[in-house]
């Protein structure tokens, strides 16, 4: 199974260290944890974080994560699709935080993974 993506401030991975587990603020208001593929990630920032600083991406093993997992339409792309997690995310599940950093005009850069 491939790892999947999820991009979040490094605040708020600090504070799931902590508790045990990481919630996105869209589980809930949406039901559920935005995630990306590695193809999708650099699309998906650029579009939604342009600019902001101190992000993480969490690379999640799906095969350890005890919520499921559904792939579904993006609301932009409606024939592509993405991993959404429908609960909480077990820290187990992410076996890599690696710093998600942009360029001087706020785009940001893939790290190595």
């Amino acid at each position: 199974m491939i790892n999947i993506y999820h991009i979040t401030s490094r605040k708020a991975w600090e504070e799931a260290s902590k508790s045990g587990s990481y919630e996105a603020d869209s589980l809930a208001i949406e039901g559920f944890i935005h995630c990306s593929m590695l193809e999708q990630v650099l699309r998906v920032a650029n579009s939604f974080y342009h600019g902001q600083k101190d992000l993480v991406l969490l690379e999640i093993d799906p095969a350890n994560l005890l919520p499921d997992v559904r792939w579904e339409p993006g609301s932009d792309k409606p024939d592509e699709l993405f991993p959404h997690i429908y609960g909480p995310i077990n820290l187990d599940a992410v076996s890599n935080v690696l710093d998600l950093k942009g360029d001087p005009d706020g785009h940001f850069i893939l790290p190595s993974v």
